[in-house]
């Protein structure tokens, strides 16, 4: 397992929402495209911001919170025809439960719980450097940067 962070939310050329993970050292960046849902739970996350009324993530810790549940671990797992998996990892009543999950769900429920990010080796094939990824000669130049103040985080 390799630990990685949100680097930020980025936007590709059609302006859809892309969720970066970054290796600890910065070198390598794995791009999952996201829904805008997703994509301002996350960014709020990041803001440590709070909009009065919780959202589905925001939920989601709450019960476990109170159930005494802890989210030990994310896994993004596996990447099949283009869809990434991930693994939502608890602690409960001593007892661990591995939770399929969406990678943008877990890793926003991840953000709030401050629970480590991790990808798997075979997933880890899909990352790229960032001259790779914001290279305009690059088939994998989809991802724009975009100005501090315009960013969502």
């Amino acid at each position: 397992m390799i630990p990685v962070k949100v680097k930020e939310i980025a936007f590709d050329v059609a302006m859809n929402p892309v969720l970066l993970l970054t290796d600890e050292a910065g070198k390598r960046l794995l791009p999952i495209w996201i829904g805008p849902f997703e994509a301002h739970s996350i960014a709020l996350a990041l803001e440590g911001a709070s909009i009065g009324r919780p959202l589905t993530h925001d939920l989601l810790k709450t019960v476990c919170d109170q159930l005494g549940a802890e989210v030990k671990s994310v896994i993004i797992t596996d990447v099949r025809d283009g869809t990434y998996y991930a693994e939502l990892h608890l602690l409960a009543n001593n007892q661990e439960a591995v939770i399929d999950a969406r990678p943008s769900d877990a890793v926003a429920l991840a953000l709030r719980t401050l629970s480590p990010i991790f990808i798997a080796e075979k997933v880890a094939d899909y990352t790229l450097s960032p001259e790779e990824l914001y290279s305009p000669e690059t088939e994998e130049s989809r991802i724009l940067r975009l100005p501090e103040e315009k960013k969502l985080h």
